[in-house]
């Protein structure tokens, strides 16, 4: 068998390898495949794994032996699923392997926010600490999460954890999403009433023509003044500009961002000179943990694909 990485520097490094694929075949890993280059790099192979390499109608043309493609990630709106199934590959995604580190990080965003720590931070290093008539000086607000509204837009097992990290903070939590979840502690409530009840919105929905351009200057104006929003989702459920808008205009307290519509962000992101954002760059999937983790799922779909009996199939 030949394996063959498209886009491996986006998964691994020295500390989380992909050496155990080795078991299964010749692999050969290339760090960051160029677009016009995945045809040519996969044509003989019998195995690709990914991670946002797009393998549509033109990069899979020549791969005449390929059989499985196995995703390092939860979405594959990046892969041709229709492709794949008219000739006879199997597709397989990574499943719930970052739910709790992506759950961490909205978390962590949201901390970061009400508790200015990097506001304090810089407070304290700039010496100011240090010429303060007061052993605690009040110069920039602090907020409890503690009785606070959060508002979870998708119900999945990402949605779900965060719900739990929420009732631990003791927080009111509602929830929207396409079908009905029974979440513990969740009161499911439409899109519209989470927007307006919501202090905190927080993403949790894959991309999809539903999802595209959720929120806009139309959702934002729904939203609470001074609501913060967070997105550790996918970059393109937001119109950039609109919430640029609506940070500016501080109908929004603030955002926090993990994901943008383009990645690496791009010289002229105007949400680089947005009021009040925090934005960390893709990386709520990424502690070392998650990606060993993540490893050994993509390694167990390949064993069990060969085995005859795959795992976690989305074609």
């Amino acid at each position: 068998m030949k394996i063959v990485l498209t886009d491996a520097q986006t998964v691994v490094d020295e500390l989380v390898t992909a050496n155990c694929l080795s078991e299964f075949g010749e692999v050969v890993s290339h760090g960051l495949l160029r677009y016009e280059e995945v045809a040519e790099a996969i044509a003989d192979a019998d195995i690709v794994l990914c991670n946002k390499t797009l393998l549509d109608s033109h990069t899979l043309r020549l791969a005449k032996q390929l059989k499985y493609i196995g995703i390092f990630a939860t979405g594959y709106n990046n892969i041709d699923v229709d492709y794949c199934r008219a000739h006879g590959i199997t597709v397989c995604n990574a499943g719930s392997y970052s739910t709790q580190s992506v759950a961490q990080q909205t978390f962590a965003l949201i901390l970061a926010h009400y508790n200015q720590i990097a506001a304090y931070d810089r407070y304290v290093k700039d010496g100011r600490w240090k010429r303060s008539p007061t052993f605690s000086p009040f110069v920039y607000p602090l907020n409890e999460l503690m009785g606070k509204t959060l508002g979870i837009v998708g119900l999945g097992a990402i949605g779900q954890e965060v719900a739990a990290i929420a009732n631990a903070f003791k927080m009111r939590v509602i929830g929207y999403n396409r079908s009905v979840k029974n979440v513990p502690n969740v009161e499911q409530v439409s899109f519209d009433r989470l927007l307006s009840e919501s202090d905190i919105v927080s993403v949790h929905c894959p991309l999809n023509a539903d999802s595209a351009d959720l929120f806009n200057k139309d959702t934002f104006s729904k939203m609470k003044k001074g609501a913060l929003f967070v997105n550790t989702a996918r970059g393109g459920v937001v119109v950039e500009q609109d919430l640029y808008d609506a940070l500016e205009s501080e109908h929004l307290g603030g955002a926090c961002l993990d994901v943008l519509r383009v990645e690496p962000m791009e010289e002229d992101c105007i949400l680089m000179e947005a009021k009040n954002c925090i934005i960390t760059p893709h990386v709520a999937w990424a502690p070392l943990e998650t990606r060993g983790r993540l490893m050994g799922i993509v390694a167990d779909n390949i064993r069990n694909f060969l085995n005859g009996t795959p795992t976690h199939v989305v074609s």
